[in-house]
């Protein structure tokens, strides 16, 4: 998966400079990839903008929301919304061929309960999603960045999950899963740290994999050289 734009914050919760926590990776897009951007971005496309979003008008019911941070190429994100139809699911990622990959799964998978942003996520979060408006927010597989000198750059920082979680309704749940080490035990530290969560977990601090989200080929294959995954949940509570 794809990570997001971190930022510093001053103590009254303004920007005060931009950490990436990605790299920009473009790419050339498939003929079916541009297709669908071309076709399917004006059906399940959400511009960038500096105006909160009105949820219910962009998928034309109220019903509850998932979204992820970077879905890399959709394939798990279109599964988990063919899924659960009744749920609805936006999806984050800022690398365009993944975008246009996403659209393309949705459109073949006939699914309407889908909507995509191409932009950082950090900045849909503070201008674009009203408060309390999700039931769950899932980051799987970010960027490690298992560097000491570049931990900085990871996404999962107290600012940020403070940011996110006045964007949870009260007992929604923030979702991690990574397969390395060291990052979930930086998850784990930061989270517990946070005020107004509450890990889901009753035995021990990680999850098994819940059954709505999909096992990857890349954790398959991992699995198989005895690589480990941790599942993380938190629950708004405050």
């Amino acid at each position: 998966m794809t990570d997001v734009n971190q930022a510093d914050y001053t103590e009254d919760g303004h920007y005060k400079r931009k950490i990436r926590s990605f790299v920009r990776r473009e790419g050339r897009l498939t003929k079916g990839q541009e297709k669908a951007m071309t076709e399917q971005w004006p059906v399940m496309g959400i511009e960038f903008s500096g105006q909160r979003l009105d949820l219910d008008a962009v998928f034309g019911r109220n019903a509850p929301r998932v979204l992820e941070i970077g879905f890399g190429m959709g394939a798990s994100l279109v599964t988990m919304a063919k899924a659960a139809p009744e749920q609805d699911f936006i999806g984050i990622e800022v690398h365009t061929p993944g975008v246009g990959a996403c659209l393309m799964g949705a459109a073949e998978a006939g699914i309407g309960n889908l909507r995509v942003m191409c932009h950082d996520a950090v900045e849909v979060f503070e201008q674009m999603l009203p408060e309390q408006s999700l039931d769950r927010v899932q980051l799987f597989f970010p960027d490690p960045w298992h560097k000491k000198r570049h931990h900085k750059r990871r996404i999962v920082q107290p600012a940020f999950v403070e940011m996110l979680r006045s964007k949870l309704k009260i007992g929604g749940e923030f979702h991690m899963a990574t397969d390395w080490e060291n990052y979930a035990e930086h998850m784990l530290e930061v989270m517990k740290a946070a005020p107004g969560y509450a890990n889901a977990a009753t035995e021990g601090d990680y999850m098994p994999r819940p059954d709505y989200r999909p096992l990857t080929k890349f954790e398959q294959r991992g699995q198989r050289l005895g690589h480990g995954v941790w599942d993380l949940i938190f629950t708004r509570v405050a």
